[in-house]
């Protein structure tokens, strides 16, 4: 924490293999010599017009990266392989010479406005050449830069040298590494002068993690295991008490009388980074894992999770009740729900908040000022980790969960198990929702999570999900996630054999006033369990007679129940959401999801393909009845015959 002299000597902090650095600018500025001069530490007398590639061994600088310099010609026939090597390149130093203003004046009128034009996306090292040769009446290199700089923030730093007198030489590709090991952009915004939000949530959560007791402050001995932890030695205490006092004087609120606060902390950061020490900060992230897009390294996070096609992903009980925890904390007006601010506050130490865009934003129950109460919250980690399990986890891990990431999950037992069992162990059920336009599919959805009917129709045009906790006649509670497929969608997700594999139970909601819509979705029926038939990912099956506030039509009715009963399912379920009659129909959702051996619609090409099958067992069955008694002939004949050539 003190800076520099706290990191350890040949401490590698970067994950980096190698860093290859690309060296521009006009011809005669000094390229070549420059390279030369680094590699030999002496001035070469004759140089070749182009260098070949050069490499600085890995023990060159403290990071222990090797660097491969790259050199490269202006001249316009050699400009493909120029611009070649700019896109491959780490880092660019780029060159003009002290002693002719020309060549400082062509980075801002060509090469940095060609660098962006070809979108070289790395850090820029402006490097004046022959320092020797230049006239001391000229205006100081800071004066002249930084209108550059300003304009182009690329550039990282400026540095003058001189490879004849070996004047700066070495910190030029030093520079140059450094921009790549410990880069600037992720953590500090130039514009503002300030740590970048995703930096600050980083700190945030490394100080919450060394505040053992918890008391938002960092007391000597935190701050001497922090030190501990990231550069190997400790501070005495003259040196921790130095740094409460550069605190201090420019920032009061980041020391009190227990110890450095999270301001404090953040405020040191910031200072190390506007003094070019990059490296303290870099090294405290990368000693709690993270990457340079400042989010946990994957080795940290489990990205796979091995299993079949119809398993999926639970949180367990020990994550459920870490949630519950870290939901009574941040609940700080003790209201039972996570305001807005109390939930971007949880998510504080995470790199964003997971549940800001769809399909999470709308998919949980919340109360009129926002709030989610703590089903709700435990809903959205349940749809999140049947969606994304390892960004649930990464999060899990971001809001403070220590535990070992494989006490967070548990993988289910495959729906084909279940069906052979007749019962399932899941906790959360995923439901697909099909049905024409129209047809209430939003507003069942709505209605899960709590929300008031509306005449107003807008088409879906993207899947959608709703989640809440549901509670059955036994007072247990199950998680039903609903997915409400578009009717365009059904298409291209047919497409997909394993499509169905996901999917607990399938409900097809039809406007039972409108005799298309009941067409269509008898349509989608058919077409879904055909598709489970052929795939063997079959199905439970639900019908939704939805708009019964409104006059049924009669063939609607009466083919409704025929289809139902022709593939042996139960007959249609009538709702209105409207007259807020919803006829338990989530609760008998999940009753049917609960019985994965029943409520399986078969359609006639499936029962014709199943009788089949049994006539073929049945005939195999004879056959094999057959062959036993042809054996056993075979066997008495043999034995008949033995005999007869013995007596004889």
């Amino acid at each position: 924490m003190a800076g520099d002299a706290t990191l350890a000597p040949g401490g590698n902090f970067s994950s980096r293999a190698s860093v290859r650095v690309v060296v521009l600018g006009e011809a005669g500025t000094g390229k070549s010599s420059l390279i030369v001069s680094v590699a030999t530490e002496s001035f070469p007398e004759n140089v070749p017009h182009v260098m070949p590639p050069t490499r600085l061994p890995s023990d060159y600088y403290p990071d222990r990266v090797p660097i491969t310099i790259i050199d490269t010609s202006s001249r316009p026939e050699n400009k493909v392989k120029l611009i070649a090597e700019c896109k491959a390149a780490d880092a660019i130093v780029l060159t003009y010479a002290c002693d002719r203003p020309s060549t400082l004046d062509r980075l801002s009128t060509y090469w940095l406005p060609e660098l962006r034009r070809l979108e070289v996306k790395v850090p820029v090292i402006v490097v004046g050449c022959k320092l020797d040769l230049r006239d001391e009446q000229q205006v100081s290199l800071e004066q002249v830069m930084s209108p550059i700089m300003q304009r182009y923030r690329e550039i990282e730093t400026c540095i003058e040298c001189s490879a004849l007198r070996q004047i700066q030489v070495q910190e030029v590709f030093y520079y140059a590494q450094k921009a790549v090991v410990h880069p600037t952009a992720p953590l500090f915004d130039q514009e503002t002068q300030s740590l970048k939000p995703r930096c600050m949530k980083a700190l945030k959560r490394i100080f919450i993690l060394c505040d053992q007791d918890k008391d938002g402050a960092l007391n000597d001995t935190e701050l001497n295991d922090f030190q501990i932890r990231c550069f190997g030695a400790p501070l005495q205490q003259a040196e921790i008490a130095g740094v409460k006092k550069v605190v201090q004087e420019k920032m009061p609120e980041g020391v009190n009388d227990r110890g450095l606060t999270l301001t404090g902390f953040l405020f040191l950061h910031a200072l190390f980074i506007e003094k070019g020490r990059l490296e303290t900060t870099w090294t405290v992230l990368r000693k709690f894992g993270y990457d340079n897009d400042l989010k946990l390294r994957d080795e940290l996070i489990p990205t796979t999770f091995k299993r079949a096609p119809d398993q999926t992903v639970e949180l367990t009980n020990e994550a459920v009740e870490f949630l519950k925890e870290i939901f009574l904390i941040f609940d700080i007006d003790n209201d039972r729900a996570l305001r807005p601010a109390e939930l971007d506050d949880l998510f504080s130490t995470a790199p964003e908040s997971p549940w800001s865009d769809a399909p999470y934003k709308d998919a949980a129950e919340k109360n009129v000022l926002g709030g989610l109460s703590l089903e709700g919250f435990i809903s959205e980690w349940a749809l999140m980790t049947l969606r994304d399990p390892a960004g649930s986890l990464a999060n899990l891990i971001y809001i403070g969960y220590t535990g070992d990431p494989a006490s967070a999950f548990h993988i289910t037992r495959k729906r084909r198990l279940d069906r052979k069992k007749q019962q399932t162990e899941r906790n959360v059920f995923q439901c697909f929702v099909f049905g024409p336009r129209n047809a209430g599919k939003t507003t069942l959805l709505n209605s899960l999570v709590g929300r008031t009917f509306s005449e107003k129709y807008t088409p879906t045009t993207s899947d959608r999900f709703a989640a809440n906790a549901v509670e059955l006649h036994n007072g247990t509670k199950k998680i039903l996630i609903m997915r409400e497929i578009p009717e365009e969608g059904v298409k291209n997700m047919l497409s997909n054999k394993e499509s169905l594999a996901a999917c607990d139970i399938a409900i097809f909601v039809h406007d039972c006033s409108d005799e298309e819509s009941w067409k269509r979705t008898k349509e989608l029926l058919i077409q879904i369990a055909s598709h489970g038939e052929n795939t063997g990912f079959e199905v439970p099956c639900l019908i939704i007679s939805a708009k019964e506030d409104l006059d049924s039509n009669p063939f609607s009715v009466q083919d409704s129940t025929r289809v139902s009963h022709n593939m042996g399912i139960e007959i249609p379920i009538p709702v209105s959401m409207k007259l807020r009659d919803h006829n338990d129909v989530f609760r008998r959702i999940l009753d049917a999801a609960q019985k994965p051996h029943l409520s399986i619609p078969e359609t006639e090409t499936g029962k014709s393909r199943k009788q089949y099958r049994r006539l073929v067992n049945r005939s195999l069955m004879f056959a094999s009845v057959g062959a036993a008694v042809a054996v056993v002939g075979l066997a008495a004949y043999r034995m008949y015959a033995a005999r007869k050539n013995t007596s004889s």
